[in-house]
């Protein structure tokens, strides 16, 4: 007969991880169909029919708000969480605080959609919420800093996995971004209004500091850390190399902070400014492909599980994108390239290859790993149904990339077309009549996408229905460790 006085095992504390991963699922839904409408609203100007709070500019800052920091956010929340307990082999630091950070993110997210359709905005790309959320935002950040580090502190094992590198790293970061970039002289609580701290061009200089490096830390370095744990458990296969995920580490947090400046080309930033930007960004070409090639050579000796395991053709393809993103950056950031990408959808479908291939996708795969595992079984309710939404979104990426990158180059060379006498070959009105049938496409491609989000949602409502939440134990440490 068990000793029922005998102590129970330590587990780790996945209801806040469950949590996280759950909301996720719910607000890639809703920040895609937001998309969907705003991009429709470009394609068909009049489908809203002047609702003010439904219009592109109040719409268009909630769709980037609620894919990134909403959808986005959450996958962060919930893989950190997940990983630094397994790679720590202990529980999470002060549990209660980390769903202090659960109901705090989900407040802002609330807060997000209330306020950005009535207007109230700072007008800053990603950083559009106004002064209170912004506060709100700084404090759930410095408590999620609080569990992630504390959790390391009290870790198990003498090593720090690289994955907890790059999820350290972005959230000091984006902290770091955040609270300066956020920098404003309040006016009204409500509505909310404030002026930012800066002026001029020294505005637009922290302001892309902080657009490029919301792109760097928060939608590149931590999800390189799920991609350094989530991709080799589900391979089953070590990281192809370790010594290569330390460089990529190092020469990418290092190299991102100062690319930003290649957003304000051919504008007042110091041209000295603008090229020093321009440099950085190709020699970001290094670490992160450097990263791609690590991550897929994980494979190696195991290529034939691409043939019958989804959940790893999304996690691999995602860092395709990456790859083929990440060299469209920094090529668009050479001056002259530039000189015919800016201002037009090129830079949409750059963003969108990043966005929906390596986020989304990287994302999606790490949540099918995750949900499962959460629920107490070994996959999700539907394998099918995950091979089918793979290739539906991978459709729907190249529809919409493809339309942006042939839309983009197409105004480019509408608006620089000269006459011998120096007029303007085409009106600019030309140019967006041109544009209208990629915008369709445009359209296609994120309903793909969507719908495929909604797969996703049935399978894991499934999931959940069949599956129970069982603590799991944390394993025994030899004391060697």
């Amino acid at each position: 007969m068990a000793n029922s006085s005998a102590p129970a095992q330590p587990a780790y504390t996945d209801a806040v991880v469950r949590g996280f991963a759950l909301v996720a699922v719910l607000y890639g839904i809703v920040g895609m169909l937001v998309g969907v409408i705003v991009a429709s609203q470009l394609a068909w100007p009049e489908l809203i029919n002047g609702i003010p709070w439904l219009t592109y500019g109040r719409l268009r800052p909630l769709h980037t708000n609620a894919v990134i920091f909403a959808f986005g956010g959450s996958v962060l929340f919930a893989t950190s969480y997940h990983v630094v307990q397994r790679t720590c082999q202990t529980a999470l630091f002060l549990p209660k605080l980390a769903w202090f950070t659960f109901i705090g993110w989900n407040l802002i997210v609330l807060s997000a959609v209330v306020t950005l359709p009535l207007g109230m905005t700072s007008g800053k790309e990603y950083a559009e919420l106004e002064w209170p959320i912004d506060i709100a935002i700084a404090i759930v950040w410095v408590a999620y800093a609080v569990v992630f580090f504390g959790t390391i502190g009290i870790r198990k094992v003498r090593h720090i996995y690289v994955a907890n590198w790059f999820f350290g790293a972005f959230i000091i970061a984006v902290a770091l971004l955040h609270i300066v970039n956020s920098a404003e002289v309040p006016v009204t609580l409500w509505p909310m209004k404030s002026y930012s701290a800066y002026a001029g061009v020294q505005d637009a200089m922290v302001q892309w500091w902080y657009g490029h490096n919301a792109v760097g830390f928060f939608l590149t370095a931590g999800f390189l850390g799920i991609m350094y744990y989530y991709i080799p458990k589900q391979a089953e296969r070590p990281v192809y190399s370790y010594r290569l995920s330390i460089v990529h580490f190092w020469a990418l947090i290092f190299t991102y902070m100062w690319a930003g400046p290649h957003h304000l080309h051919y504008t007042a930033l110091p041209d000295w400014a603008q090229s020093v930007g321009m440099i950085f960004s190709l020699v970001l070409l290094a670490p992160s492909w450097g990263g791609m090639i690590n991550g897929i050579m994980t494979l190696s000796g195991a290529w034939h599980k691409l043939r019958d395991d989804p959940i790893l053709k999304f996690l691999i393809v995602s860092l395709s994108f990456y790859g083929m993103s990440t060299f469209e950056g920094p090529m668009m950031s050479i001056k002259t390239v530039n000189a015919l990408s800016h201002y037009t959808d090129w830079t949409v479908g750059h963003v969108h290859s990043g966005a929906l291939g390596w986020v989304g996708m990287v994302s999606i795969g790490a949540l099918y790993h995750l949900i499962p595992r959460m629920f107490g079984r070994k996959s999700m309710y539907s394998t099918r149904a995950i091979e089918l939404h793979f290739w539906i979104a991978t459709i729907g990426i190249v529809l919409y990339i493809a339309a942006m990158w042939i839309a983009g180059v197409m105004q480019g060379l509408m608006w620089r077309a000269v006459n011998p006498d120096g007029t303007l070959v085409y009106s600019f009105v030309e140019s967006v009549k041109a544009t209208y049938p990629f915008y369709v496409i445009r359209v296609c491609g994120g309903l793909l996408y969507l719908t495929g989000m909604v797969i996703m949602a049935w399978n894991t409502i499934m999931t959940v229905a069949n599956g129970r939440a069982v603590p799991t134990p944390i394993p025994a440490v030899p004391a060697h460790a």
